[in-house]
């Protein structure tokens, strides 16, 4: 009798969750998967390049050496300046995240991954983990970018860490939030029609609301720019409710991920309510407008400056500032010094006051110009500095020492306009240049606005002519016919071409037979 032999094959127990071998660590095994994707993210064309661009334009803003108000840096609003520049970077960390999640799709590989000992919301877990080192760099140069900016001599100012974070906080929502697009729309095209999606819905929604706050703090970073800087008691910024509720809605959106991809337990649903909770307080503590004791303190500085601000004394002047930024009082000392020092008669030694001033009963985003003083012998000073602030600045001291005070000194016409501008410009180190500057329409030619801290100052086209050629001139040859004819040239009654005479200016071309334009008062 012969032996059948049968061959017995035992199908593999199906629902059984597989289990790890011994001395693996699920969460090593997590951080693991993270630290590839993270790799495979900076690899990604896109990351790589806009990454590469962010920082390339952040080294050239701050390594560039250029000149003007970059010189002077406000702190609280350095800042809020760290928030726009990763935007691209974090567009392109949503799309090439939202891919990386979808790759196992695409390449039909999702049956060889059931198979792991790692469940697909661990692995999801790991999607989100692998933004964290974007978040890192760019938090790095967030950090190096204030800080090159709070060790210039001429910083002034408080910065704010919330503030700082937004940028951070702001890569690592939009990767959570490819992560989770990638768990909703299982199709790797969806995600740059989801930006331009949310991007619309964004506009219609801000359009409806009527740019209502609550809807404008919802966007990541909201920059609030246009007007003046303001001390850091009024800016009335919900920074750290804010950071809040970024920092809620990154851990939001990533738990929502992971319970999508199965990862129910506890700690997750735990997780999720703190977020929820915290994204929820966010957003209700950033979303009131301002309180009725900043509006209060707002309308002060702006109405009676002299009740909150400290006054110091240099040489004759006295300078009075908002308490961040007295430290550059010297600094005005130095203009009013250049100026009076071509001024002639009593101005050249006369007291004045420099009174910083700003308008800050409108908001952070309101650019409204500053009324001139009315009061003798002071002149305003705004809260910005360096670049085509210092020859406005002069032409403002100025106009004080020709005409007495700043709103007589906006309507002065004739001779004085040709004396105010030369005395303004003349001391400086290239008067030139601080004269296109100081021009509304950048020229040297022709008639034009001239800028002051306050109301501009008119010239024509012949007084423009004849300030020129005083520029161009030696000042050491025009300043003692400036002291010796000072009275006849801040007078009224005398015309720019009289003033030309006085300080040996050419006369200029007739037209028609008619007398040079901008002679007189009347003819302006």
């Amino acid at each position: 009798m012969s032996a059948t032999t049968h061959t017995v094959t035992e199908a593999a127990p199906t629902g059984v969750e597989p289990t790890a071998p011994a001395g693996t660590s699920r969460t090593a095994a997590v951080l693991a998967l993270a630290r590839f994707e993270a790799r495979e993210l900076f690899l990604q064309i896109p990351v790589f390049i806009f990454f590469l661009l962010y920082v390339g334009y952040t080294g050239w803003q701050l390594f560039s050496g250029r000149e003007g108000m970059d010189e002077y840096p406000v702190l609280q609003n350095v800042d809020r300046d760290t928030q726009s520049g990763p935007l691209l970077l974090a567009v392109a960390i949503f799309v090439c995240v939202n891919r990386a999640v979808l790759r196992s799709r695409r390449r039909d590989t999702d049956r060889h991954l059931d198979v792991l000992v790692m469940e697909p919301w661990r692995r999801t877990v790991a999607h989100g983990l692998s933004v964290v080192p974007c978040a890192a760099l760019t938090a790095l140069v967030v950090a190096f970018q204030f800080t090159w900016a709070a060790m210039k001599p001429g910083a002034v100012g408080h910065g704010s860490a919330a503030e700082l974070a937004v940028a951070p906080l702001m890569v690592l929502l939009s990767g959570v939030l490819g992560v989770l697009s990638a768990r909703l729309i299982r199709n790797s095209f969806a995600a740059p029609l989801f930006v331009v999606g949310l991007s619309a819905m964004a506009t219609l929604a801000s359009s409806a609301s009527g740019g209502a706050r609550w809807e404008e703090w919802l966007w990541p970073a909201v920059s609030e720019r246009g007007a003046d800087p303001f001390p850091s008691e009024l800016l009335g910024r919900p920074a750290a409710w804010h950071a809040l509720y970024l920092a809620g809605l990154v851990v939001l959106l990533l738990c929502l991920a992971v319970l999508l991809g199965g990862g129910r337990t506890r700690a997750v649903k735990a997780v999720t309510a703190l977020a929820l909770a915290a994204t929820a307080a966010g957003v209700v503590g950033q979303s009131p407008g301002d309180s009725a004791g900043l509006l209060a303190a707002r309308t002060k500085a702006s109405v009676s400056p002299q009740k909150v601000q400290s006054c110091v004394e240099h040489g004759r002047s006295t300078y009075c500032a908002f308490p961040e930024w007295t430290g550059r009082t010297a600094d005005w000392a130095g203009i009013v010094d250049r100026v009076q020092s071509l001024a002639g008669g009593s101005a050249g030694g006369e007291r004045i006051t420099v009174r910083q001033r700003i308008d800050a009963r409108y908001g952070l985003t309101s650019d409204a110009a500053l009324p001139s003083a009315t009061t003798p012998a002071t002149v305003t000073v705004g809260t910005r500095w360096g670049g085509n602030r210092v020859p406005e600045f002069a032409v403002g001291v100025a106009s004080v020492l020709v005409a007495g005070d700043e709103k007589s000194g906006g309507e002065i016409c004739g001779g004085r306009a040709v004396t105010t501008v030369w005395l303004a410009l003349g001391a400086l180190p290239d008067p030139m240049e601080a004269f296109k500057n100081v021009r509304l329409d950048d020229s040297v030619k022709g008639a034009g606005l001239v800028l002051t801290p306050t109301n501009g100052l008119s010239l024509s086209a012949e007084q423009t002519r004849v300030v020129r050629e005083l520029l161009e001139k030696s000042r050491y040859g025009v300043v003692p016919k400036v002291k010796a004819h000072w009275a006849e040239l801040t007078s009224p009654k005398t015309s720019t071409a009289r003033v030309a005479e006085l300080l040996g200016v050419p006369a200029g071309a007739k037209a028609n037979g008619s007398a040079s334009e901008g002679d007189s008062c009347g003819e302006q």
